[in-house]
């Protein structure tokens, strides 16, 4: 039989014929409760089992036991150093609370030789199927920290859970290898890309094999492999024949350093997130994806899956669908003549068309150079280049200061005849909409503050209840009445309408007149799909020299490998890496003997994370993606769990793949991931900071701020203690500290490596501790002392099976368990302690409530 707690966590589960996310807290008060079969029957003489797990003590009384140390409180204290020095003098420690280091690679032996956890390409398709995955990892050099086996003990749970229920279990493990991070690490080292991605994959197998997770590495795949690139390319041919893969002069985030185009989220404050580059805004011919023609699918469908409501929320916020008008608005210059020259702007709140007083572009509107004025040329451009350098967060941030320039030039308000001036502003995105908006500032808060900031007319155009006089000092957004919206020449009257009656009124004028239509606008945007990079996925097409026409590469000639490059740094000039491969970059075609040359960008790390659960399904198939019986069986991933930073992007850009798959009939599923779980981040150690005065004093944290001078210092845990809600020095109660926990990084030298705590405690207690730490979903802090409070509860859960070893340190072959009837007095202290404090038990169980049953 398995005698670790890895039995132990497969029989408790088996017992309880729930759906848990997490491993379940099994305790009713302080007190562990287990099934009275998986126990003996005499056990119950050593005090209600022999267990009691406090879970206070175990936090609390962390001194002379086997520490993790992150590397926050820099040296080992007076009385660590002293045992450290002790145990060195006594020679290697023998004796352990239980054998993990026996148990552990026995069975993870035993698994891998056996293929224990294997799922056989030909199964039996009567039974029920449960595809249970977790977001593979980008292989980093910095292998597994301990927030990693949150997640993947939490869907292992559910693989043998759902093994031991009869199911046919997926649960499959791989790796999204493409991507900056390695391509800048080479670049740095002068280490080929390839060389540290596959060293970073084998360190991060052995780490999840150490662990003990179920995964069927039979279906390992990595997103650097030819043969799985190939149907990544595959599919992006898909996209271009159907005409939702094209080219466009995009303005994009280009960062010369790397040398390569960065999405919005990878830039901060105008830097690149990493390495801390300056970025700027140009425009660059890119491949992009048409994902907004299936904006209103995308959007649709999220009702009808069991994701968490915040994450359905934030895809429809990214989305954005919004309903209104397209207006028109004639140019003028400063002398009132008009051009040949048409500015349309979108507008949710045609209703308020009488209310503008002026109209906004975006700094890279492509008509800006048409009209802007001689006298305001240079101001303009001088404004263009500082908004080059922000990212799109930063320009549309609510909170900060508007700014803008004045065009010089004019246009004509279609409802009223008024001249209107055109400015320049970087809180209107080029991407969004047209790129220019008509600005109401009576009625819009980003408008009111920058008509005030620039003293631009402020003209009132509805209100709340049509009578009562407006503050002119704050802008009211809401619906209400509409008032001074009149215009006999325009030949529009909305005057006392009300909003929504007033905004079809106008949009209905605007398509009579041929000055605007009614439209549905998006703030999703085409999806930038090209990098300037060497380490991602060849592009399959040719553009030949002749009629400058792109080619899609024949299927047949897939995969296109990517080129062996020794020099792979940026070119500098915004050409990527891979034009320095002449003999790859040019190419005649075999059919015509037109002289062509590849594209040399690259596609995104997105690309390969796209659709690899697909692959998973039927990872050697060479003549399909997947195939059709496999597909249809296995389709749609059960569970899917991962971090939440992955929300919008990834799961955005996955549906959209998955439904052009659907559409061209690979997969008969319109969604990929029935169940989509977030788990939250695992925090270093709380970090304690005492503050000093000038003279060197200790002062309480709530007088620091006031003392204009102050330093901060570490403390460590040892030296504090709890007094109320707050944590204050031992040795001084008055002076309090601050307490905080911060994300686990290098910088900060918190993290924890899971293999450190796995050498000390086994990987049991640290998949348990993960699952005892709280709420799957919340952020939580990582405390070396709860581990040994959860390695205590498996090492007496031992004991209670196996008994109590001799004195020598070993154990004794077989267990204590016995099929002899209980004794009245044992049965009546195990029904005691069943009993304990029952009506708390729903408290204590954290299961999902995502659909898993």
């Amino acid at each position: 039989m398995i005698t670790s707690s890895q039995y132990l966590q497969d029989q408790l589960l088996s017992q309880f014929p729930y759906r848990p996310l997490s491993f379940p807290c099994f305790t009713w008060g302080e007190r562990p409760v287990f099934p009275r079969k998986l126990f003996p029957r005499n056990a119950v003489k050593n005090k209600c089992l022999g267990i009691h797990f406090d879970s206070t003590t175990c936090r609390r009384n962390a001194c002379g036991r086997a520490r993790i140390r992150s590397q926050v409180s820099g040296e080992l204290t007076e009385v660590e150093e002293q045992k450290q020095k002790q145990k060195q003098k006594q020679g290697p420690l023998v004796n352990r609370a239980y054998p993990f280091h026996e148990i552990e690679p026995k069975w993870q032996e035993y698994w891998e030789k056996n293929k224990t956890f294997r799922t056989p390409d030909e199964i039996d398709t009567s039974k029920p199927k449960f595809y249970v995955l977790d977001m593979f990892p980008y292989p980093s050099g910095a292998g597994l920290h301990v927030g990693h086996p949150l997640g993947y003990t939490a869907t292992d749970i559910l693989a043998r859970f759902k093994r031991m229920q009869g199911f046919n279990v997926l649960h499959p493990m791989g790796w999204d290898a493409f991507g900056l991070p390695a391509e800048q690490y080479a670049i740095e080292t002068g280490t080929h890309p390839k060389i540290t991605t596959l060293r970073n994959i084998n360190r991060f197998r052995t780490q999840l094999k150490s662990l003990g997770f179920s995964y069927d590495w039979d279906r390992e795949i990595s997103t650097v492999e030819p043969e799985y690139y190939k149907w990544t390319q595959w599919i992006f041919l898909q996209l271009f024949k159907r005409g939702l893969a094209y080219q466009a002069e995009v303005p994009v985030n280009w960062c010369p350093a790397l040398g390569t185009v960065l999405a919005n989220e990878e830039v901060i404050d105008g830097v690149s997130e990493r390495g801390g580059h300056p970025v700027i805004r140009k425009p660059m011919r890119q491949w992009m994806l048409k994902i907004t023609e299936y904006a209103d699918r995308l959007l649709e469908d999220l009702d009808d899956l069991e994701w968490p409501e915040s994450v359905k929320e934030m895809q429809r916020n990214w989305i954005g669908r919004s309903e209104g008008a397209e207006l028109k608005f004639r140019v003028v210059v400063g002398d009132r003549m008009e051009r040949n020259l048409e500015l349309t702007v979108f507008t949710t709140r045609p209703d308020t068309i009488f209310g503008a007083t002026y109209l906004v572009v975006a700094p890279e509107h492509p008509l800006l150079s048409a009209f802007v004025s001689e006298a305001q040329h240079g101001d303009v451009e001088e404004y263009k280049d500082v908004a080059s350098r922000k990212s799109d967060l930063e320009r549309t941030e609510l909170q900060k200061e508007k700014t803008g320039v004045f065009s010089g030039s004019f246009a004509i308000n279609p409802a009223n005849g008024e001249a209107i001036p055109i400015w320049v502003a970087d809180y209107v995105l080029g991407s969004y909409g047209t790129g220019a908006i008509m600005a109401v500032p009576a009625h819009d808060m980003r408008d009111h503050e920058f008509a005030l900031k620039y003293d631009i007319p402020i003209h009132w155009v509805v209100t709340p209840d049509g009578e009562s006089s407006p503050d002119s000092k704050v802008a009211y957004s809401g619906e209400g009445i509409i008032i001074n919206s009149s215009d006999l020449t325009s030949g529009l009257d909305i005057t006392g309408l009300p909003s929504s009656e007033a905004a079809s009124s106008v949009t209905e004028w605007a398509e009579k007149t041929g000055n605007g239509k009614k439209k549905v606008n998006y703030k999703l945007r085409d999806w930038l799909f090209a990098r300037q990079r060497y380490w991602g996925e060849p592009i399959p097409i040719v553009f030949f020299d002749e009629t400058g026409e792109s080619v899609p590469l024949s299927e047949t000639d897939l995969p296109l490998l990517l080129p062996e490059l020794e020099d792979f740094t940026p070119t500098g000039t915004g050409e990527p890496p891979l034009s320095k491969a002449e003999a790859w970059v040019r190419i005649r075609d075999q059919s015509s003997g037109k002289i062509g040359r590849r594209e040399t960008s690259t596609m995104p790390q997105w690309a390969g994370s796209c659709w690899y659960y697909l692959r998973f399904m039927d990872p050697k198939n060479s003549k399909d993606i997947v195939s059709k019986e496999k597909e249809m069986y296995w389709s749609p991933v059960d569970v899917y769990v991962g971090g939440a930073e992955h929300a919008v992007l990834h799961l955005l850009y996955s549906r959209f793949w998955h439904k052009v798959l659907y559409d061209i009939g690979v997969v008969s599923t319109k969604e990929p991931f029935k169940c989509v779980i977030n788990q939250g981040i695992i925090l270093g150690e709380v970090q304690y900071t005492a503050y000093r005065d000038a003279d060197g004093n200790y002062v309480s944290a709530e007088a620091a701020d006031s003392l204009g001078e102050y330093t901060q210092e570490v403390v460590t845990e040892e030296k504090v203690t709890k007094s109320g809600e707050f944590f204050v020095l031992k040795d001084n109660p008055n002076v309090r500290l601050t307490a905080r926990a911060y994300k686990m990084s290098k910088s900060r030298g918190n993290v924890v490596n899971p293999d450190d705590v796995v050498s000390v405690y086994g990987a049991d207690s640290l998949r348990l501790y993960e699952m005892f730490m709280g709420p799957f979903r919340d952020s939580k802090t990582w405390s070396t002392s709860g581990i040994e409070g959860v390695h205590r509860f498996l090492a007496r859960t031992w004991r209670l099976l196996i008994g109590s070893p001799s004195t020598s340190g070993t154990f004794k072959g077989g267990t204590v368990a016995t099929d002899a009837e209980p004794s009245l007095e044992q049965l009546r202290s195990l029904h005691k302690c069943n009993r304990g404090d029952r009506r708390d038990t729903v408290q204590h169980w954290n299961f999902c409530n995502d659909g898993v049953h």
